[in-house]
C-alpha cells in the first residue's frame, strides 16, 4: 500500500482527536483488563453514516447477548476514515480498541495520501457487504439501464453522476461503469458530494443525470418513486432489494462496500484470539442476523489469513480503478 504524508492540517485534526479519544479510555491501557469488560469501538465518520450504524449495531448485539460489557462507541470524522485509522495505529498494543473499516477506507487511504494504511493496524475480520445502486429521477427519460449506458457512451461530459467522496465506492464504480460501455473514466463527470443526502438532492434537482450511494441511502426515494433504481452492484441479486445487478444485465460492474474490524497493530496474540472470538460470537448470533435483514447487509464473513488476503487484493483492484480513473 502507498504510505505517505497526510497535510499538516489533517494531522492536526488527528492529534487532537486522538487525545480525545485516548482520555475517554485511558483507564482500562494497561489495565489487564479483558476486551469483554471494556471495549471502545471507533467509528471513523460522524453519527448517522453507514460506519456509525455498524459500530452501534455491534455494540447492540454484544451488550444483548452477553458476549461483552462496558462498550462505548466513539466518532472520529473525517478524510475518508483516514483520521480514525491515525489514531488506531498510534494505539500500540491497546487491548481494548475496535475500529470500523471498509472499502471506503481503501481508497481514503490513497485519495488522501495517508501516511498510515491497513498494514499500520491488525485485521480482525470482514464481517458483511453493503451494495451501492445506481438510481436515476423519477421523471428520468432513462428507463433502463441500457437506456443510461447509452447516454453515458455518447456524452460522458454531459451525463453528471453524483455520488459520495472521491476514491469512495461511488467513484470506483462509476469509472467502472465507464470502463464497460468503453468510455475513457477519466472523462467521467462525477460530482462528489460529503453525505447521501446531498446526493439525492442534487439528482432531484437535476443538477446530475444519475446517483450513486448504498441503497439505504436511496431506499426512501425509490419506494417513493421520486427516484428510479436501474441496476445494483452487488455479483449476484440480494434479498430485500427488488433492483437487477449489473452483472445480470451484461455489464462487469460488482464491487461491495464492505465492512470490517482492525485492532491496534502491537496487541498480543491473545488479545487477537479474543477479539476474533468476539466477533465470530456476535457475528453467530439471531441479533446479528436481524441487523443484517435490516440493513440490507449481506453476510461475508471471514478472519485470518483470507481476510488479510482479501485486503490486499482490494487494495490492488482500487489503486488500478483510481489510475484509471486519472487520481
Amino acid at each position: 500500500m502507498l504510505r505517505r504524508r497526510i497535510s499538516g492540517i489533517v494531522v492536526g485534526v488527528a492529534a487532537v482527536a486522538l487525545f480525545a479519544v485516548a482520555a475517554i479510555s485511558a483507564s482500562a491501557s494497561g489495565s489487564g483488563e479483558s476486551p469483554r469488560t471494556k471495549l471502545t469501538i471507533v467509528a471513523p465518520a460522524a453519527p448517522g453514516g453507514g460506519w456509525d450504524s455498524f459500530a452501534r449495531e455491534a455494540q447492540r448485539v454484544m451488550r444483548n447477548d452477553n458476549i461483552a460489557g462496558g462498550i462505548q462507541v466513539v466518532n472520529v470524522p473525517g478524510a475518508s476514515g483516514t483520521i480514525g485509522l491515525g489514531q488506531v495505529a498510534e494505539m500500540g498494543d491497546r487491548h481494548d480498541v475496535l475500529m470500523v473499516t471498509g472499502g471506503v477506507m481503501i481508497g481514503g487511504i490513497l485519495i488522501n495520501n495517508s501516511s498510515v494504511d491497513l498494514g499500520d493496524v491488525t485485521p480482525i475480520a470482514r464481517l458483511a457487504d453493503d451494495f451501492n445502486v445506481l438510481v436515476v429521477p423519477g421523471d428520468s427519460p432513462y428507463e433502463t439501464l441500457d437506456d443510461f449506458a447509452e447516454a453515458l457512451a455518447a456524452d460522458p461530459g454531459g451525463t453528471a453522476i453524483a455520488g459520495g467522496s472521491l476514491g469512495g465506492i461511488d467513484h470506483l464504480l462509476a469509472g467502472m461503469l465507464a470502463g464497460a460501455v468503453e468510455v475513457d473514466p477519466s472523462d467521467v463527470n462525477y460530482i462528489a458530494y460529503p453525505g447521501g443526502g446531498e446526493v439525492v438532492t442534487s439528482i432531484l434537482s437535476h443538477t446530475a443525470q444519475a446517483g450513486l450511494s448504498g441503497y439505504n441511502e436511496f431506499r426512501d426515494q425509490i419506494e417513493s418513486g421520486n427516484l428510479r433504481a436501474l441496476a445494483v452492484s452487488a455479483p449476484e441479486p440480494v434479498q430485500g432489494i427488488d433492483v437487477p445487478t449489473f452483472v445480470e444485465q451484461g455489464y462487469d460492474v460488482s464491487m461491495a462496500n464492505w465492512r470490517g474490524y482492525v485492532a491496534p497493530p502491537g496487541i498480543s496474540d491473545e488479545v487477537y484470539d479474543e477479539l476474533v472470538a468476539m466477533i465470530t460470537e456476535m457475528h453467530d448470533t439471531a441479533d446479528w442476523r436481524d441487523a443484517l435483514a435490516r440493513y440490507n447487509w449481506v453476510d461475508s464473513f471471514m478472519v485470518g489469513e483470507e481476510f488479510d488476503e482479501f485486503i490486499r487484493s482490494e487494495t490492488e483492484r482500487t489503486e488500478q480503478i483510481m489510475k484509471e480513473l486519472g487520481l
